[in-house]
């Protein structure tokens, strides 16, 4: 890792608590790749004022589980090596990115991996995993991201090795990103401001609007 990225880590993944709060202070990958209209902007400020967050279910516990495993594949085949950092793109502190490898090409361009398991056979990368790698590469400055994934059956993985895909950087798409998450910046600005000022008190509850003073999302 450069020393111009080290100096952008703002929380480490496997200090859940710290990586957790710093998550919520800003746009995530998981938040962009939810982020498509109007509606899905006001669920996505919902969320975070109101502290909301998705905390696991079978399939993701399973994925944490098989993520080092394939993790090791990813270094071993690749180069790329397993990172739990959470970072801060240069332009934007409040877009952040936490992708599951960390490395750098012959050309010294950044490279990215995202590991995912499925339980279902891909065609194709769903799109919103694309969102999600096309932000991390928006967040880090990268140039291509290797999207590996591993099929199970009831738990148990399918075939001998996870299949890879590489995704090229899209600044066309992470521009679109950029601004459904100017939008949502724009929508929980514009909600505090209304909270603080008594103009709206029902716009956020009052646990909301102290996680949102924390965030330091206004300018």
């Amino acid at each position: 890792m450069t020393p111009e990225l080290a100096a952008r880590i703002v929380a480490d993944s496997r200090d859940r608590v710290a990586w957790v709060r710093a998550r919520s202070r800003g746009i995530t990958a998981t938040d962009v790749a939810a982020l498509s209209s109007a509606a899905s902007i006001s669920r996505a400020a919902d969320a975070k004022l109101q502290g909301q967050r998705f905390s696991g279910n079978a399939y993701t516990d399973h994925g944490r589980r098989r993520e080092p495993e394939i993790a090791a594949w990813v270094a071993a085949t690749h180069g790329i090596q397993p990172s739990t950092a959470l970072f801060h793109a240069v332009v934007e502190p409040r877009h952040l990115a936490t992708p599951d490898g960390i490395g750098m090409d012959d050309r010294g361009r950044i490279t990215l991996a995202e590991i995912k398991t499925t339980n279902k056979s891909w065609k194709s990368i769903p799109r919103t995993y694309l969102r999600q790698v096309w932000w991390q590469q928006h967040v880090l400055g990268a140039e291509r991201t290797l999207v590996a994934w591993e099929q199970h059956d009831g738990f148990v993985p399918v075939g001998d090795e996870p299949r890879c895909a590489w995704v090229e950087r899209d600044d066309i798409e992470i521009a679109k990103l950029v601004r459904l998450a100017t939008s949502l910046i724009d929508e929980l600005y514009r909600r505090t401001t209304l909270a603080r000022t008594g103009s709206d008190a029902a716009a956020a509850p009052a646990a909301g609007r102290e996680a949102f003073r924390a965030l330091a999302l206004s300018d």
